[in-house]
């Protein structure tokens, strides 16, 4: 995504793009790490040494409450975020610990017993060995 269409995103959204805000967004689009704040902000400071982890914590919640990022809790002490805000699953490695994306159709998934409730939110991780690590 160019710069002008991340500040035509945010803004939509009803996030006013300060350079911060667009630094933190654009990583997480292009990385596509699932970064936890810790992360974000040591890839960062180098090239915005005025950058905190406060800033980094108010940017991301306020991306997750204007749902142009969300929040990803594979591990119950790990917090990690994603730009992509669609449909879809994550599997973690045990040996390398990055997280990948995976595609899930969501029309094969059968929900029993749900009749009349609201999903409002769909979370699907998945936890072992990555192809890489693997074969290493």
């Amino acid at each position: 995504m160019e710069v002008n269409n991340i500040i035509d995103h945010l803004t939509q959204h009803g996030v006013k793009p300060s350079p911060q805000r667009l630094n933190i967004y654009k990583y997480l689009i292009e990385e596509k790490n699932h970064p936890t704040v810790d992360t974000i902000f040591k890839d960062l400071i180098g090239a915005m040494p005025t950058l905190s982890k406060t800033t980094v914590y108010n940017t991301l919640k306020l991306f997750i409450d204007k749902g142009v990022a969300k929040v990803i809790n594979i591990e119950n002490n790990e917090t990690r975020y994603d730009a992509d805000t669609s449909i879809h699953g994550h599997f973690k490695c045990e040996k390398c610990l990055k997280v990948f994306d995976i595609n899930i159709d969501m029309s094969e998934i059968k929900t029993l017993d749900i009749s009349g409730f609201l999903i409002k939110e769909t979370h699907f991780y998945l936890k072992g060995i990555c192809k890489k690590c693997r074969s290493d």
